[in-house]
């Protein structure tokens, strides 16, 4: 059963990626105090890149042990290693190159030159890594998605065959929007990260965040309608993207 989804509305997409950032701040330091080593679930586009820009350059920082942070991506594009195109380069130019990671906790996708150039072999081995880390139910702290117009979430397109998939890791080809070829987390893993974060900014989300917040959408029709964290989903939006939701669904954030 998974837990509550909160709304958290804000002005516009600069004050959505700071507020952001200071969210992963609080959260990283609420589990490092605990003792555990958190796990955050990076993901790319405008928004998804501009909140790791933010993190880089928030002053609360440095306060993050980076050494003890387990790092995942949601989805991958199958391209070659540096290109601009992959969420790796895009994140580590955003963050991981400012922040002491240690990189034997920062799990990038497979690229072609590393199997043989088989998605379903990259799938396969992300798949590996993430049950070594985590075991038969590996369970990310903070998966963070966007979400696009036509409300897919990581690589997971509306009635495509990969959200039937059981695995927590596959291959998609075809993919509506380009490059065809990607690696993607599957809705099984998703629903098990503690904390679902839904990004979105952008009048042109307005409707997909709608869809994905509508009693009794279909996953298969509505991806991040099944896009929900076992102890909360958060929709983290802007005002743009908060267009076509009733005035009074969801709260300013403070």
């Amino acid at each position: 059963m998974p837990g509550p989804v909160d709304i958290l509305r804000h002005a516009d997409a600069a004050s959505l990626a700071e507020a952001t950032a200071g969210r992963i701040v609080a959260t990283i330091l609420d589990r490092q105090m605990s003792g555990a080593i958190p796990s955050l679930c990076l993901t790319g586009g405008g928004i998804g890149t501009a909140v790791l820009a933010a993190l880089a350059q928030s002053p609360a920082r440095d306060s993050i042990d980076w050494s003890r942070i387990e790092i995942w991506w949601g989805d991958e594009r199958f391209v070659p290693a540096g290109s601009p195109e992959r969420n790796e380069t895009g994140a580590r130019t955003a963050l991981l190159d400012h922040v002491p990671v240690d990189p034997n906790r920062v799990h990038a996708v497979p690229t072609p030159l590393e199997c043989g150039d088989d998605a379903a072999d990259s799938a396969a081995r992300y798949a590996e890594a993430l049950l070594a880390w985590g075991g038969q139910h590996p369970s990310i702290d903070i998966m963070l998605l966007g979400i696009g117009p036509d409300a897919h979430v990581a690589s997971l397109f509306p009635e495509m065959p990969a959200l039937h998939d059981t695995r927590f890791v596959c291959a998609v080809h075809g993919s509506p929007k380009p490059p065809p070829t990607r690696v993607t987390l599957t809705m099984p893993i998703i629903q098990l990260a503690r904390e679902v974060w839904i990004l979105a900014s952008g009048a042109e989300k307005a409707g997909a965040v709608a869809l994905a917040l509508m009693p009794g959408a279909g996953t298969f029709q509505v991806p991040a309608a099944g896009a929900r964290g076992r102890e909360r989903t958060l929709f983290l939006i802007d005002e743009a993207a908060a267009g076509q939701l009733p005035a009074d669904l969801g709260r300013p954030s403070a």
